[in-house]
Formats: structure tokens, sequence, C-alpha cells
């Protein structure tokens, strides 16, 4: 599956899982074949990137930058227990009944505050 906008990705440094970002945006480059990828670095202070790279390294292949071998890793949220075991349609709905199906114990932070 091809990378797109809003994708979670792992960013491999010298073959190691280096950091996290989210692709902001993915805009042609004025050189044909390539594009302007924006990354969203998930670092403290949070950073924005912008790498030039074709299709191939968007979703996925090696290349390097100054020497350095780097790599996207398109990461994939877990999965929910419910479809793990095979329930529901992973929209958090009950299948043909449309009422939201029940995943656990809803806590009220308005209320922990009052008891605090």
């Amino acid at each position: 599956m091809a990378t797109s906008i809003q994708d979670l990705v792992c960013i491999h440094i010298d073959n190691l899982p280096a950091f996290y970002a989210r692709v902001e945006d993915i805009a042609p480059d004025v050189k044909p074949g390539w594009w302007q990828v924006r990354l969203l670095v998930l670092t403290h202070p949070l950073q924005l990137f912008t790498w030039i790279l074709d299709e191939s390294q968007i979703n996925g292949a090696s290349f390097t930058m100054g020497g350095t071998p780097v790599q996207l890793e398109r990461v994939m949220p877990p999965e929910s227990h419910d479809e793990q075991a095979g329930e529901g349609n992973g929209n958090g709905l009950n299948e043909g009944s449309g009422k939201k199906k029940d995943s656990g114990k809803v806590v009220s932070l308005v209320d922990r505050k009052k008891n605090s």
C-alpha cells in the first residue's frame, strides 16, 4: 500500500529506527518524477522537514542523504482487540445496528476533576 498524506512513518537513519513523522503534504517538485514530501517530525519540539523524494522512496525504498542510508517505513496502527477477534468493521460500530460498540469504561474527566 502506498504512503500518503496523514500516514505515520518511521524514519530509519543508518539502518536504525530514528524517529516518527506524519506525512503532511506530498506535492510535485519542479523535477519530473520527484515529490516534495513535507513531514511533521514527532519530536520535542515538533519540526517540519521537506524532503524531495521519488515515488519509490516515499513508499519505502532506501536512499542516502550525505552518504547516510535513510528509509521511510509506513507504520500501521495496532489493531484493536475487537478487530483481532474478528468482530466489528473497524469503525467502532456494530455491523448493521449503527450503534457504538461497548469498548470499555468511559471515564469523565470533569467528574474526575470534581473528586480531586
